[in-house]
């Protein structure tokens, strides 16, 4: 066969085929360097995408929290024997009040144009919180089943309402039983060896003070739950927290009041309709003489309520022999909505539920003691309180000698100054209202459910880095 590189054409073809060759090798070359660089670009971008969809998905990172699935003793039951919660003193069934996830019966009637026509007002106890606090919980979207991912764990021990069956004409042996069976119970599973309960928390719709009995007497009022060892590692949620908090553990979160909506829209049209409502009263007092405190702060107020000219207080009497039904929605917010002010003075305690229903109706609340507010909701209200209350000294209320100090100094506010007060109590009303816990709300809205779960993350996750500190300042040193 004829070689086909010798000849006359020989070194002709051999130059074509030398070139056709090298064309082509630097080609693959070419196109095999574009591929790999192809592939090692998808690689980055899909480990990138891999990091940020992980950030992206998982929001609930460090706002996890784990429920205690506790014995049925510890709640349930309680619900379950509710007839336990009545006394012959109350004017209603306790019972009543457990129904629709704590929120009580609904109202229905909505004369007076003076609620909102919705199915979010309710004849709420302000003592359910337990109940309330714990249905919202289970709605909580941060949930986890696993406890090692959890920053919280979350005890849904109805402490107010298991102590309010055993306040009157029981032992004290007795009241404490529940406390010292849940202290054990928590102690013996693996969450509590986590942090010994540092990062554990409870609600009750009692005031703190109610579980810290000092004596063992039976005389003596309450429980001493909150002085045991174990319980003083937790934190507490309660309606009214101890002035003398010193393990920093007690928070105070809002009463519930009767309205309880489930979008924000709802919020806003009540706000709007705030706003624009008459107040033909300077102040409002709702409530009753303490008759086993004769010349009291109270007596003081509502004497100078009584007495004021020109009729500008409105007096709401809620003794048991008054004619005012201030167990009912309806009768509280047709009068504080139509006031300027409305007078909170210390009660049994500091603070009252009141408080909160003036928020509601956009009235501005007057305190007589820091204790009633401005040391207690520390996440729920303003800490400059001039912007949102008016503050008149308790002892000056007794001590000056003009029957008219309440009148004067109200009437000395001026007119700027209430409405600049009065816009921003009623932006405070998302913050102190419990939204219905069967429905997720809008992102934006958060309620005073969503700013104590905010509150006590926070509040853990502080103690949490002062116990790494702490550790790495003791391997320091070894």
């Amino acid at each position: 066969m004829e070689n086909l590189f010798i000849g006359k054409n020989g070194s002709k073809r051999w130059l074509v085929f030398l070139i056709t060759n090298i064309l082509c090798f630097l080609w693959f070359s070419l196109n095999y360097a574009s591929l790999i660089g192809s592939k090692t670009e998808i690689k980055v971008n899909s480990r990138e995408e891999k990091i940020n969809a992980k950030s992206k998905v998982d929001l609930c990172w460090g706002r996890y929290i784990y429920i205690h699935n506790l014995p049925s003793q510890f709640n349930e039951d309680v619900l379950e024997n509710c007839q336990l919660l009545t006394r012959k003193t109350d004017k209603f069934d306790m019972c009543l009040f457990t129904n629709n996830s704590g929120f009580g019966p609904q109202v229905e009637n909505f004369n007076h144009g003076v609620l909102s026509n919705t199915r979010s007002w309710f004849f709420t106890n302000q003592f359910m919180l337990d109940v309330i606090f714990h249905n919202r919980m289970k709605n909580y979207k941060c949930l986890t089943n696993d406890s090692s991912l959890a920053s919280a764990i979350f005890v849904p021990f109805y402490a107010g309402l298991d102590l309010r069956r055993h306040l009157w004409g029981h032992k004290t042996s007795v009241r404490d039983a529940s406390g010292f069976e849940l202290v054990k119970w928590l102690t013996e599973k693996p969450e509590w060896k986590k942090m010994w309960g540092i990062d554990h928390f409870l609600v009750s719709g009692r005031i703190s003070r109610d579980f810290r009995r000092k004596s063992d007497k039976n005389s003596e009022w309450g429980s001493k739950f909150r002085f045991l060892p174990e319980s003083r590692n937790m934190s507490m949620l309660s309606i009214e927290s101890s002035l003398n908090n010193i393990y920093n553990n007690d928070f105070a979160i809002p009463y519930p009041t009767s309205f309880h909506p489930s979008t924000e829209i709802e919020v806003s049209q009540w706000q709007d309709r705030m706003r624009r409502q008459n107040r033909p009263y300077l102040f409002t007092f709702a409530g009753a003489r303490r008759s086993r405190n004769k010349g009291s702060l109270r007596d003081s107020i509502i004497n100078q309520c009584l007495e004021s000219s020109n009729n500008s207080c409105k007096f709401m009497d809620c003794s048991s022999s008054g004619s005012s039904n201030c167990d009912n929605p309806l009768n509280v917010m047709q009068v504080f909505q139509k006031s300027v002010f409305c007078l909170q003075p210390p009660g049994d305690s500091y603070t009252r539920r009141s408080i909160f229903d003036s928020i509601l109706a956009g009235c501005i609340p007057v305190f007589f003691h820091p204790g009633s507010a401005y040391a207690q909701y520390l996440w729920h209200l303003p800490e400059n309180h001039t912007k949102y209350s008016v503050f008149i000294s308790g002892k000056s209320l007794r001590d000056r000698k003009s029957r008219f100090i309440i009148n004067e100094t109200l009437a000395g506010v001026s007119k700027e100054e209430q409405e600049s007060m009065r816009q921003q109590v009623i932006r405070l009303i998302p913050r102190i209202v419990y939204a219905d816990n069967t429905i997720r709300l809008e992102t934006g809205f958060e309620d005073a459910f969503d700013l104590a779960v905010k509150g006590i993350l926070d509040k853990i996750e502080t103690s949490r880095r002062v116990i790494k500190d702490k550790e790495k300042a003791m391997d320091s040193i070894r």
